[in-house]
C-alpha cells in the first residue's frame, strides 16, 4: 500500500503557541489510520493542519503527493476535492433536511443535474442506512443518525479521503460500535482511505489497522504501531493507555 499522506517534520500551533512539533508519518491507501492519545495532546489540532484550517508553523503536508500547506488557487481546490471531513458535531445545517445536507457538496462542487444531484445524495444515504431518512431533519435525528448523515455528506464527492473527528464521542456504547462498523465497511466496501481522531478503545481495536499516539508532553508521536502492538508497546504511558 502506497502512502496517500505524509505528514513530515509537521509543527502545529495556534500564533506563537506550539502544540506539536516534530511530527512525521504516512497515512497509506486503503487503510483507517487512528490519531490517538490523552485530552489535551493535540489531536484535533492535528486534525485541523492536515485538512486545511490552519497553516502548519513548520514542516509538510502531502495528499497525493503535493504540498497541501503551500498550495493555493486551483491546486489547493484538486487538493480539497480529495478529501471529505466529517467534524465532531456532525455540523449539519439545521434547517435542510438531511438529504439536503448531502445535497449540498454536488449542488456547490459538481456539474450533476437536479436528477442526478438526487440520486446520488440518496446512495450515499443508503451507504450509511438512513436512505428512510432523507426529509427529516438533523434535530429529528438521534445522535449516532447525525453522525451517519455527516458521513455521507463527507462522501458526496466519492473523496478517496475521509478525515473522521471524534465519530464516537457523546454516543451510548451499543450506537458507537454500530458507528465502528459502519466505519469498517466502508473502507473494506469503498476501499476508502480513512483518518479518525479518537480517544475511544473499542473504536480503536474496531477499526483501526494503525494508529498514531500523541502525548501532550512530548508535544509529538511517542509511538505508531498497529493497535495489539501498541498495547505490548514498551513506553509505559502507551500501555496504559491500552489497558
Amino acid at each position: 500500500m502506497h502512502p496517500v499522506i505524509r505528514v513530515d517534520n509537521l509543527r502545529c500551533g495556534y500564533g506563537e503557541r506550539v502544540v506539536l512539533d516534530h511530527i512525521s508519518f504516512e497515512v497509506r491507501s486503503g487503510e483507517v489510520l487512528a490519531i490517538l492519545g490523552g485530552s489535551g495532546c493535540g489531536k484535533s489540532t492535528l486534525l485541523k493542519h492536515m485538512i486545511g484550517l490552519y497553516p502548519p508553523l513548520a514542516g509538510r503536508i502531502e495528499i497525493g503527493g503535493d504540498d497541501f500547506a503551500t498550495a493555493s488557487g486551483e491546486l489547493r481546490e484538486r487538493i480539497l476535492r480529495r478529501f471529505g471531513v466529517m467534524y465532531q458535531s456532525g455540523a449539519l445545517f439545521g434547517s435542510m433536511s438531511v438529504l439536503d445536507n448531502v445535497r449540498l457538496p454536488l449542488e456547490s462542487f459538481s456539474e450533476l443535474d437536479d436528477e442526478a444531484i438526487d440520486l446520488v445524495a440518496r446512495l450515499k444515504l443508503r451507504l450509511v442506512g438512513l436512505e428512510e431518512f432523507a426529509d427529516f431533519l438533523p434535530s429529528e435525528l438521534s445522535g449516532g443518525m447525525q453522525k451517519r448523515a455527516a458521513i455521507a455528506r463527507a462522501m458526496a464527492l466519492d473523496p478517496a479521503i475521509l478525515f473522521l473527528d471524534e465519530p464516537s464521542a457523546g454516543l451510548d456504547p451499543v450506537t458507537s460500535a454500530g458507528l465502528d462498523g459502519l466505519i469498517r465497511r466502508l473502507a473494506e466496501s469503498q476501499g476508502m482511505t480513512i483518518v479518525v481522531v479518537t480517544h475511544e478503545l473499542a473504536g480503536i481495536n474496531a477499526i483501526a489497522d494503525r494508529a498514531v499516539m500523541l502525548d501532550r508532553e512530548e508535544k509529538g508521536i511517542i509511538a505508531t504501531g498497529a493497535p495489539a502492538e501498541l498495547a505490548q508497546h514498551p513506553d509505559a504511558r502507551v500501555r496504559r493507555f491500552f489497558l
